[in-house]
């Protein structure tokens, strides 16, 4: 088992969240992070003073899928979340021991 980390642009989420749920990924977490990379941020005027932003607001989408599965997740999101500009986001790929849920004790990919 592989589990992705996916940080996103926020607007693309629903986009990518429902093309995931089409191809058969149904099991995720959102979180919303901040973060910064080769965007850099950029600069705000608030009541007159100019500030810079330097961490930008970012979505994490994580799962964990089988290994024969993983390219498919891949592709999805890669499809779906890019723009071809600055700052579309990163995709890790983790292993993943062992996975158990906590309702039915099951174990291992029965439990995704």
């Amino acid at each position: 088992m592989k589990k992705i980390e996916a940080i996103i642009r926020p607007h693309k989420l629903d986009e990518v969240r429902e093309a995931l749920l089409e191809a058969g990924f149904r099991g995720m977490t959102i979180v919303e992070v901040k973060g910064v990379g080769r965007q850099k941020g950029h600069t705000e005027v608030y009541r007159g003073s100019e500030y810079k932003i330097d961490f930008l607001p970012k979505v994490k989408l994580e799962l964990v899928v089988p290994e024969e599965r993983l390219e498919a997740a891949v592709s999805v999101i890669v499809q779906t979340a890019k723009t071809g500009q600055v700052g579309d986001g990163k995709i890790f790929v983790l292993p993943v021991e062992e996975v158990i849920r906590v309702r039915t004790e099951e174990a291992g990919a029965e439990a995704l």
